[in-house]
């Protein structure tokens, strides 16, 4: 186990009503944080439309505490608001509750997103005391209705970085009133860019600029689907489109969802190796 830079971190998910991979990938992800962390974090899984007690039993077991957090009514109002019925996706479930951990680093990951090592640009911002913000690189810039206000670097959500103290809820509110003078109204967010955008907004560290990145190299953003990385990074990676039950297209000239059991059978293996636990079980088509 990597030792912990620090003990005033706090790890959290997010977790709705997701394929069966997506709960396999966060038990895994919470696996692979107390492999890094231990007993040096405090560690919460926030749980919408289902019940927290659904989650854990779909999880199975796992290494240490966890804490299941009912998160269904967690959003404030004057975000939630400004989401559409489908919460832009699903996504903008991960601002609910916009902090569990406000007086700790608190490093969020996407339930898909798993961890084996700690990434140095992690470590490196976890031994800073400047108030830095920290976000995934992401393989292309994909901000929809915030594109103006974002910087060029590619950043992604799966992984969020913020410092003990840091008032999201006020930089939320910022971006919003930056896209809002942007359009000339209101905005409302109705896809995933939006949510990525209106993060990458509200994260950087002045109007334009994009926040510290945990490099595609150390984890990657990965898929089989082009123009994603295939392969793992160093010390993780962010299995997008894994918590889809059904992806309704093909990719030449084959169903996306036969690519996407592949791709995961194919690493799922290594992962367990990488975790140091049994050998996974083949699910073969299961979703």
């Amino acid at each position: 186990m990597t030792p912990a830079p620090r003990g005033d971190i706090g790890i959290r998910w997010t977790i709705g009503d997701v394929s069966d991979r997506g709960f396999e990938a966060l038990g895994l992800s919470i696996r692979g944080a107390w492999r890094i962390f231990g007993g040096n974090a405090a560690y919460t899984v926030c749980v919408n439309k289902i019940s927290p007690g659904r989650a854990r039993a779909q999880v199975g077991p796992v290494p240490g505490p966890v804490e299941w957090l009912d998160a269904t009514n967690a959003m404030p109002q004057f975000l939630h608001e400004r989401f559409d019925e489908a919460m832009a996706e699903g996504v903008g479930w991960k601002l609910a509750p916009l902090r569990v951990h406000p007086g700790r680093f608190e490093l969020s990951l996407d339930n898909d997103c798993i961890l084996w090592g700690l990434p140095p640009t992690i470590g490196h911002w976890l031994s800073r005391d400047d108030g830095g913000c920290l976000m995934a690189e992401d393989v292309r810039a994909c901000y929809g209705q915030f594109e103006t206000l974002c910087a060029r670097e590619p950043r992604n959500a799966g992984i969020r970085g913020l410092p003990p103290g840091f008032d999201l809820e006020a930089a939320l509110r910022r971006a919003l009133a930056g896209a809002d003078a942007v359009h000339g109204h209101g905005i409302r967010l109705t896809s995933e860019l939006d949510e990525q955008g209106l993060q990458t907004a509200a994260l950087s560290p002045y109007p334009g600029g994009a926040p510290g990145a945990v490099l595609l190299d150390e984890v990657s953003v990965c898929s089989p689907f082009w123009p994603h990385r295939p392969g793992l990074g160093l010390y993780g990676a962010h299995f997008v489109g894994l918590n889809s039950r059904h992806i309704p297209w093909d990719y030449y000239d084959r169903p996306a969802d036969d690519w996407m059991t592949g791709h995961w059978e194919k690493h799922r293996q290594t992962i367990h190796q990488k975790l140091e636990m049994e050998p996974a079980i083949s699910v073969g088509g299961c979703a």
